[in-house]
């Protein structure tokens, strides 16, 4: 009997926040950072190498954009986090003195507190500030899959008008995993899964050989494959598409989703918002922003205690134990549909894909990570199921049915609606006019060197922050909507500054150098990523 196949796909991406300023305070703005490498990205090498320990077998693809390692090679930014991890140090012991009368609480209070200690302990000692190599070394040992995905995880399809920045997006995207990671892969993330006709093209131009779709774009076509989101299909150009499965997010992020059972711990419920500002002096920045402290008390069942209702002190042991029963359950659905997509296969054995936001392992679900150890561990002691990696279903290629895939995305309802609403629409009239200076600059001044050189990389570099899909995201949820607006049209300026510069013919090398030093992001740019391809 050949084995079911199980795809499990990680993605993650950061907006470019990052500060050198030592005398202004940026806690609420690191702490989207700082709690993402303590939820998430730590607790995910530490499972892995558990799993390695005992030597139970994964993969897992991966998608790490190249803004978030940028960020996490930063030593400004990993100066910054452990500051951050020892005021979370300083408060947790301050914590456990003002608990001291409440045992439930008290208990609470040393875990997190031990919990922040073991963090710092990770960060600095297991790892040595070094989690991009970290996780290069899984991905070197086979255990990982490496996506790479564009530049500033920007929404293709709204550059299709223009080749230009579509390729510089991708183009970008591949050199930074380069970079990063020592080898590009076989495979591209498109951002929210956005995809529209004509991308296919530019994806096989850079000999990529696959990419992972809404399951809309696979069942919406005029003529579906039998085999639905079961097997991968292929373009005209033959380019492999593997759907994802829609059960899986409704799992993970629908109304009903695991994480709000109630023995799940409260993320929202954090003692940065409910006690009085003397008590989180020891966390809060100079700005006084209250931010999330990672001291979290009580599980969700605490919903109605603001109507009177008793909130109930969370249990480590409970939700553990849930995730077990959770993660018995995923796998067992997954496996029941596996069987019954395999009567209807008739070549090959049926593999499911589950795309999984990182956020959901352990920021917005604190046991994420455990779910997904247990699936993990459950699935090696499956009989006739396997995890496997899209690049290990790509040997019959050539073969596979051909479709034209319908275009749609991951978010809104499936067409990306929330990345060009009322909130962020304003945004996209300077990015089509910038876009269209900076291809007229690649043309003016096609072999620049020196400080005009310099001019031109700084530009195409402020363009692609400008073009990232995190700040009309951050719009459309009101998550720092006011620091997303500053950043976006920050870049805006100083791309038309270095515009106006090179019409001028004058430069303020003060500023530049500033600017450079400031927005270290991909500090090998070069301009002609925007220029035609001829």
């Amino acid at each position: 009997m050949e084995e079911k196949k199980l795809i499990l796909i990680i993605y993650a991406d950061q907006a470019y926040i990052r500060s050198i300023d030592d005398s202004v305070d940026f806690s609420d703005r690191n702490e989207i950072l700082f709690s993402a490498i303590t939820g998430t990205y730590l607790p995910l090498l530490n499972m892995m190498r558990s799993l390695e320990t005992f030597r139970i077998p994964f993969k897992l693809g991966m998608v790490l954009s190249a803004p978030l390692c940028s960020l996490l090679e930063d030593p400004q930014v990993q100066k910054q986090y452990i500051d951050f991890l020892d005021r979370r140090i300083a408060l947790g012991q301050a914590e456990t003195e003002r608990c001291r009368d409440n045992p439930a609480l008290l208990e609470q209070a040393e875990e997190c507190l031990e919990s922040a200690r073991r963090d710092k302990a990770d960060f600095c000692d297991t790892y040595s500030q070094n989690l991009v190599g970290a996780f290069r070394e899984m991905a070197r040992k086979g255990f990982l899959e490496l996506m790479p995905t564009c530049a500033t995880y920007a929404y293709l399809p709204h550059y299709m008008e223009r080749e230009e920045m579509l390729n510089a997006q991708i183009e970008t995207g591949l050199y930074a995993q380069r970079q990063f990671f020592g080898e590009i892969g076989e495979g591209f993330w498109l951002p929210f899964q956005g995809y529209a006709g004509g991308i296919e093209r530019n994806l096989r131009a850079y000999g990529l050989n696959y990419t992972v779709v809404n399951p809309r774009s696979l069942l919406f076509v005029k003529e579906p494959v039998r085999t639905g989101i079961f097997a991968p299909v292929r373009t005209r150009n033959s380019l492999v598409l593997f759907g994802s499965d829609p059960v899986t997010s409704e799992e993970l992020c629908g109304k009903d989703a695991y994480r709000f059972n109630a023995v799940y711990r409260a993320q929202e419920k954090d003692i940065g918002f409910e006690l009085g500002a003397e008590s989180l002096s020891c966390m809060m920045g100079k700005e006084s922003g209250r931010i999330s402290t990672g001291y979290r008390y009580w599980a969700n069942g605490s919903d109605g205690a603001e109507q009177g209702g008793k909130r109930s002190v969370y249990s480590r042991t409970a939700a553990m134990e849930q995730a077990e029963k959770d993660a018995e359950r995923f796998l067992r659905e997954k496996i029941s549909r596996l069987d019954e997509a395999a009567t209807l296969m008739e070549k090959s054995p049926p593999c499911l894909t589950c795309v999984i936001p990182a956020e959901v392992l352990g920021q917005t679900w604190h046991e994420g990570v455990r779910w997904l150890e247990q699936v993990i561990r459950k699935v090696s002691q499956t009989p006739g199921a396997e995890l496997t990696l899209c690049r290990d279903m790509l040997q019959n290629q050539f073969t596979l049915p051909k479709i034209i895939p319908y275009p749609c995305a991951s978010n809104g309802t499936g067409f990306g609606e929330d990345l060009l609403d009322k909130s962020n629409s304003w945004m996209q009239r300077y990015l089509r006019i910038s876009g269209e200076r900076m291809i007229s600059l690649t043309e003016r001044f096609p072999s620049e060197t020196g400080l005009k050189a310099r001019l031109l990389n700084l530009g195409a570099k402020e363009l692609l922050l400008a073009q990232s899909g995190a700040w009309p995201m951050m719009m459309h949820e009101g998550k720092l909507p006011d620091y997303a607006e500053e950043s976006f049209t920050n870049s805006i300026i100083n791309f038309n500054r270095v515009f106006d510069a090179l019409a001028s013919n004058t430069v303020s090398t003060e500023w530049l150098t500033g600017l450079e030093k400031a927005h270290s992001l991909f500090p090998w740019m070069n301009y002609r990523i925007f220029s035609s391809k001829r």
